[in-house]
């Protein structure tokens, strides 16, 4: 007995709707302040344990590519991160770029526009369940390596463990959280005809 795992349904739902380039003007900019307004309350939400604190932004971050694509799931990361430039939107107390790049979660933000690219475009062709979260679980990746590498060099670690630790090993049950819920809502609407 074999059993394959499909990681892409050919069938199309309105949920691409949102993806779709031939969307209205309207729903894109609607859907990209959205997914920008999901991330900054996600932002308000957070426990710090640690440096770099717990928070529901990814939710809202894996979902803007999977849900716009990558094309506007970057626009909306662009547009939360724009507006965190005069707007307190981050985890932390600070506005601005001077505070952006100060602080130890910079690289995790910075890396959000890049995320939603990457999640939007694996996402075109793995857009089953399993594919959904394994363009996550990519995606992830990405994240956790820039938001690590950051974290390293602002909180001045004195070993790359520590920062691995601090900044990614210790978000990993959480964060695969995340990635579950958001996949099978994504692919829980797509269901919907």
């Amino acid at each position: 007995m074999s059993i394959t795992l499909s990681l892409h349904s050919p069938s199309s739902s309105w949920v691409d709707n949102l993806r779709s380039k031939d969307a209205s003007a309207a729903v894109q900019v609607a859907s990209i302040v959205a997914f920008a307004m999901l991330t900054a309350g996600g932002a308000q939400i957070r426990l710090y344990l640690w440096e770099v604190p717990f928070t529901l932004q990814t939710v809202a971050v894996y979902g803007s590519g999977l849900f716009l694509g990558m094309r506007n799931g970057f626009l909306a990361q662009i547009l939360y991160i724009s507006l965190g430039m005069v707007l307190p939107v981050f985890a932390g107390p600070g506005v601005g770029a001077a505070y952006l790049l100060a602080a130890v979660s910079g690289g995790y933000i910075l890396a959000f526009p890049l995320v939603a690219v990457l999640s939007g475009k694996l996402s075109e062709n793995w857009n089953t369940l399993g594919g959904s979260i394994l363009s996550l679980v990519v995606s992830s990746a990405l994240l956790f390596t820039i938001g690590v590498t950051w974290l390293h060099f602002a909180a001045g670690h004195t070993t790359w463990f520590e920062s691995i630790d601090k900044g990614w090993l210790r978000f990993i049950p959480v964060d695969l959280a995340k990635i579950l819920l958001v996949g099978l809502v994504y692919s829980g609407m797509r269901r919907i005809r």
